[in-house]
């Protein structure tokens, strides 16, 4: 693929994830890069997404668009977040093959994978089992991109690939406690924490469940590469395919912000999946992706980030 000569549609490429993504095509020469707007495009809207793609005319889709957020969100939008999630996917791959675009990249979701999913999750397991019930609405919808991506490509011919990123951070995310994921959520908190001088945080859950983290613009850097390089239906996991326990991450971030309080537990409130770490395998040998970023380094990244923004 010569990025150069490609016309790209990226839904969702003002968000977090999204204009990691732009940069990254822009880095590669591609001067064509168009990025809707909600405002402008309601992508739950057959009638917009038809015109969207007669105003854009894209020979590629990158899709990334979502209405998502954490456990606390997640639990009490079960209904919204799975029409959302579904009505987008559905219209989006559907008028995207009757209007001949070549190749449509769908991003799913490791909340996709069921609950009790063997440690570390491989593509193969994806169906053996119901996924944890505060993100199973959202997890389903996003998985039915994918049955759609090989219904499609079986009948139709039509190029449509599936990824399965795993917890995304990094500059620029959503730092909002009513609907943040887990690192902004506790960088927040113990930052405002500290500032206050409080003697302790509250967080959620006991901390004993784990998690995997991908810096975002290693994930950019993955969806572009997938972009590129693969035309396959298999569903591919994007990740490091390491984990953190959670009481570990919150540790470890009260100490990088200087928060020298006691961190307490509120076990009335939901830890989610109990563990969540990729085998990464398939990304690499597919299209040649490796995360780069190590974990400390992203996660001062984000701090320094989230201290500068907020001040400004």
């Amino acid at each position: 693929m010569e990025w150069r000569r490609e016309r790209v549609l990226v839904t969702g490429g003002a968000g977090f994830l999204g204009s990691f993504v732009v940069e990254a095509l822009r880095d590669r020469g591609c001067a064509h890069v168009f990025v809707p707007r909600s405002k402008d495009y309601d992508l739950r809207n057959r009638d917009a997404i038809i015109r969207l793609y007669e105003e854009s005319e894209p020979n590629v889709v990158i899709h990334l668009a979502a209405v998502v957020g954490g456990i606390g969100a997640n639990s009490a939008n079960p209904g919204r977040y799975f029409y959302d999630n579904a009505i987008m996917g559905i219209e989006l791959i559907e008028y995207a093959r009757r209007c001949g675009i070549r190749k449509f990249v769908a991003t799913g979701t490791i909340c996709a994978y069921p609950k009790f999913t063997p440690v570390p999750f491989h593509e193969d397991d994806l169906w053996n089992g119901y996924p944890e019930e505060t993100n199973a609405p959202y997890g389903l919808a996003k998985k039915m991109m994918l049955v759609q991506s090989q219904a499609y490509r079986q009948q139709y011919g039509f190029n449509s690939i599936f990824l399965l990123p795993v917890n995304l951070y990094g500059p620029r995310d959503n730092f909002d406690l009513e609907s943040s994921h887990v690192i902004p959520a506790l960088i927040r908190k113990c930052i405002q924490a500290r500032d206050d001088r409080c003697e302790e945080v509250v967080l959620w859950g006991d901390g004993s469940p784990t998690r995997e983290f991908l810096y975002v613009e290693d994930a950019a850097e993955a969806i572009v590469l997938a972009a590129e390089r693969y035309d396959g239906d298999l569903p591919v996991n994007v990740g490091t395919g390491t984990e953190i326990a959670i009481h570990d991450l919150a540790k470890l971030i009260a100490e990088m912000v200087g928060f020298a309080g006691k961190i307490v537990w509120d076990a009335d409130k939901p830890n989610g999946q109990p563990r969540r770490c990729l085998d990464t395998n398939r990304a690499k040998e597919l299209f040649g992706f490796t995360a780069k970023i190590d974990f400390h380094t992203g996660l001062r990244r984000t701090i320094d980030w989230y201290e500068q923004a907020r001040l400004a």
